[in-house]
């Protein structure tokens, strides 16, 4: 009842209020922000993907907007020589209004990235968009095969299936490239895993898929038995490590996260910035009131 109580009072608070833990896991609202916070962990020997924060547009012209913006986030990111690459969301592209016109701006994108030798990642968003962002990430691997990845959430019943049919277009000179989470979005339990141990579970065994197969995998995870078990798989199929990456979230268990780094892993940060960061905040909450616990420890505790 707590959580749920503060995650729907949230919106109305004052944006200077929500700010103080939102700072924590946001760059802040302008490229020199990302830019700033990506060099501090590029010092600290880790990667970044970077992402404009926005998602589900109204109309068409926000994503036109939405495009202009992220090419100019390239070319600045580019001339600063961060070691990163980039993030983004098909919704605010308006995937949800016209697939068409959202592949032809993320193709754009893309693209732009590939000009620089760099990479996209396809975010996954909830199950409405499931099938529609695996599709993307046919048409573009087809064109840009070293320049563009996608997002798969190990609580949806449907993933592994997935990753099994996508090895079609896999090949050793072009591997599949993909972070594998959770998943953040509430579904129903017809096509989700809920129990934290069968999450777990299947969360491994996508991994294992993955990994066996000689696919590129971004393990993005804070979650400590995760990690130990991802150890494991790794020294289990002797996967080199240009294979595989750990992934987590800006702010996010930086104890843990030195840890990884420490033992020799490759390590990359999600950093997100941009003027959307109070909804980007506001949804996550109303998606998971469970992080409402969370954000009042993470005003007091940092592990």
């Amino acid at each position: 009842m707590f959580n749920k109580m503060i995650a729907s009072m949230l919106p109305y608070f004052p944006k200077k209020l929500v700010w103080i833990f939102s700072k924590r896991y946001i760059a802040g609202e302008t490229i020199a922000d990302a830019i700033r916070v990506s060099k501090e962990l590029n010092a600290q020997g880790i990667k970044v993907t970077i992402d404009i924060l926005g998602e589900f547009i109204k109309d068409l012209g926000e994503a036109e907007r939405n495009k202009m913006e992220y090419l100019e986030l390239i070319d600045t990111i580019q001339k600063e020589n961060i070691d990163g690459n980039y993030s983004l969301k098909p919704t605010s592209f308006g995937l949800l209004i016209d697939k068409e016109i959202c592949y032809n701006h993320i193709r754009e994108i893309v693209a732009k990235a590939a000009s620089y030798g760099n990479f996209i990642r396809i975010d996954m968003e909830d199950s409405p968009c499931t099938s529609m962002e695996i599709e993307l990430y046919r048409r573009l691997k087809a064109e840009f095969p070293k320049n563009v990845g996608l997002v798969f959430q190990a609580y949806l019943k449907r993933t592994l299936k997935d990753l099994q049919d996508l090895m079609d277009i896999h090949t050793d000179e072009h591997p599949n490239n993909y972070r594998l989470c959770k998943g953040i979005y509430v579904e129903p339990a017809e096509i989700a895993y809920k129990k934290y141990e069968e999450i777990n579970q299947h969360f491994l065994e996508d991994l294992e898929f993955l990994l066996k197969n000689g696919n590129y995998v971004g393990i993005a995870t804070h979650d400590k038995p995760i990690i130990e078990g991802a150890y494991k798989l790794i020294e289990k199929y002797n996967v080199p490590k240009n294979k595989y990456e750990f992934q987590m979230l800006y702010g996010v268990t930086p104890e843990l996260r030195k840890s990884i780094v420490d033992r020799g892993h490759t390590m990359r940060v999600y950093v997100p910035f941009g003027k959307e960061w109070f909804g980007y905040s506001t949804r996550r909450l109303k998606e998971n009131p469970k992080m409402a616990s969370h954000i009042i420890k993470a005003l007091f505790f940092r592990g």
